[in-house]
């Protein structure tokens, strides 16, 4: 571990006869980890099978054919997202002290055809100028409200009229700018428009953004969003008609998206529930608010971070066994994970991506359990790891305390060098610490984890 101070000795021979008195009971530890992706309510994501209304596989097919060929419909993005739309933005956006974009719609995204220089655009996916504002705006849980408040968009539960692109502009520009939302906030409600929930998007975590897109990133992300929500709405009624893809969407939403928490619940609770230790990535304030009313709160110490992300709304939570930790969590070191890491290094991770707690088994053996939910590419997977390896050497109690490290590591079989996270080059790196994993010392590079059927119809179409 490289150890840099002298573990303390008491602490030192409680984790060595908790060990032995582990090892003679024969007792193992349980432990799950799940990405929940509790942002992702948008119901036309993924696949699905839909026998009951074969307008489903209609429409999704169509969608899928207007970007695969979309001919003499590929038009200009002012043809959708008019000029008149963009002054009435580029206004709003002035009126709230952001820089002037224009020279980028002038110079750049009006001339832009829909589908093969906007929606299909790799370089715009890996920026996030699109998927970021949506996934800080899509579906924005509010004080007070079992419902949440959502972006006019095609691509979550919104419930109101798409039928035209004035009436979904009119409905946008208020929602993003006239729309005070009550959001708790580390303890504090505050009641701001969605526009200033918005977050700067940083080179260090997306280094294809340029330095001078990333000190516009604010209003440039927001005229991105704006085009790429009304490409949507053009797209599906165009290929559909309006009261038949909104009828669809609507009995969807009611399926899949509304009772998403509950069936993740249910999972936990009838798959996982004998667990020692559960670490979740993504996971929304209010499935932490419905885990702890279920029987869930009376098996496990819930735990979030003390920092909570109520914006983005996707943090790591650990469960924690009552009966294995009678005594629950000791403590929160997060912050002193997150201040150790290599000075003068930019690790892309967001607040609520880290959680690391202490807690004491009933053997008395002490644990630093810590969730991390990791950035697409897998760039900040060995610097946290690293991280927490320091957190605990420069610590005379932290030492000797055993790891369980939870995390959506987000490697590759087949990295794009310094873009991505190689997997071989993970395991070198976690067995360098002593360390081993679910997968072994050396991860079977094509053992993949994750099978997914992702549709046309969502913002980041290089994924």
């Amino acid at each position: 571990m490289g150890t840099s101070v002298s573990p303390d000795p008491n602490l030192s021979a409680a984790a060595t006869s908790g060990m032995a008195a582990m090892a003679a009971s024969k007792r193992k530890l349980k432990v799950a980890t799940w990405n929940i992706a509790a942002i992702n309510n948008n119901p036309f994501e993924y696949w699905i099978t839909y026998d009951e209304n074969p307008e489903y596989e209609k429409i999704m097919t169509a969608i899928e054919g207007f970007l695969e060929n979309p001919g003499d419909k590929d038009v200009p993005v002012s043809s959708v997202f008019t000029e008149e739309m963009y002054g009435e933005l580029e206004k709003r956006m002035t009126e709230v002290g952001w820089d002037n974009v224009k020279s980028y719609w002038d110079g750049d995204f009006k001339n832009r055809k829909i589908v093969t220089e906007f929606m299909k655009d790799p370089l715009l996916g890996s920026k996030r100028l699109a998927s970021m504002p949506d996934r800080i705006t899509n579906t924005i849980n509010v004080v007070g409200s079992d419902e949440p408040v959502c972006r006019p968009t095609v691509i979550n539960m919104y419930d109101g009229d798409l039928s035209t692109l004035p009436g979904w502009w009119s409905a946008w520009e208020k929602f993003m700018f006239d729309t005070p939302l009550q959001v708790e906030d580390k303890g504090e409600i505050k009641n701001d428009p969605p526009y200033k929930m918005l977050q700067p998007i940083k080179k260090a975590k997306y280094p294809d953004i340029t330095e001078e897109e990333e000190k516009v990133s604010l209003p440039l992300q927001t005229m991105c969003g704006a085009i790429f929500d009304a490409i949507l709405v053009h797209m599906m009624n165009t290929v559909s008609e309006p009261a038949v893809w909104q009828d669809l969407k609507r009995t969807m939403v009611e399926n899949l998206n509304k009772q998403k928490v509950p069936h993740t619940l249910d999972i936990l609770e009838n798959v996982y529930g004998d667990s020692d230790v559960i670490t979740l990535e993504e996971v929304s304030a209010s499935l932490i608010e419905q885990a702890r009313k279920r029987a869930l709160g009376q098996k496990f110490w819930i735990v979030a971070p003390g920092d909570m992300d109520a914006v983005r709304d996707q943090n790591s939570v650990i469960f924690l066994s009552k009966e294995t930790f009678p005594a629950g969590p000791s403590a929160e070191i997060t912050a002193l994970v997150e201040s150790s890491f290599e000075e003068g290094v930019d690790v892309p991770i967001a607040k609520g991506d880290i959680l690391a707690i202490t807690a004491t088994d009933r053997d008395g053996i002490p644990f630093v359990i810590a969730a991390f939910h990791g950035d697409t590419n897998g760039l900040a997977t060995k610097p946290v790891l690293s991280a927490i390896m320091k957190a605990m050497a420069s610590d005379s109690a932290l030492v000797t305390h055993k790891l369980i490290f939870g995390l959506d590591a987000n490697t590759y079989e087949k990295a794009k060098p310094g873009k991505q996270q190689d997997v071989l080059e993970w395991g070198k790196h976690y067995v360098s610490y002593g360390l081993t994993s679910c997968w072994g010392d050396v991860p079977n590079p094509s053992n993949y984890t994750t099978f997914n059927s992702r549709t046309y119809l969502q913002p980041q179409l290089n994924k």
